[in-house]
């Protein structure tokens, strides 16, 4: 079987394709959080807003519990993640969020919200 190689990542134009693909990919990333904290003991909490505004969210405690940990770690203007040469900032922060004692961070907030 052939892989595919490198696919391109850009917006999706169709709106119901879209919305199948943003359902899919966060059951993925929601089961992927689960696993993280199940496999590695960590603290996860996990926060994805749908292009509706809908809330979606996972933790693996409370979700306010980690928040509060997160904000004693947190220096306005200071990006913690970032210095472990991962992908996220204190902005985006509102569209998902996993701790930050965790070595991975993704955002997935579709283009055009």
């Amino acid at each position: 079987m052939a892989r595919r190689g490198r696919v391109e990542l850009r917006r999706i134009e169709d709106r119901t394709s879209r919305q199948v693909r943003f359902s899919k990919r966060r059951a993925g990333l929601f089961k992927k959080a689960f696993e993280l904290s199940l496999l590695c003991d960590a603290e996860v909490a996990l926060l994805v807003f749908s292009p509706a505004g809908k809330l979606y969210e996972y933790a693996s405690s409370s979700i306010e519990g980690t928040y509060d940990r997160y904000q004693q770690f947190a220096v306005p203007g200071r990006n913690l993640i970032q210095e472990d040469a991962t992908v996220c900032n204190v902005k985006q922060f509102r569209s998902l969020f996993i701790n930050a004692y965790l070595a991975a961070c993704v955002i997935m907030e579709p283009v055009g919200v």
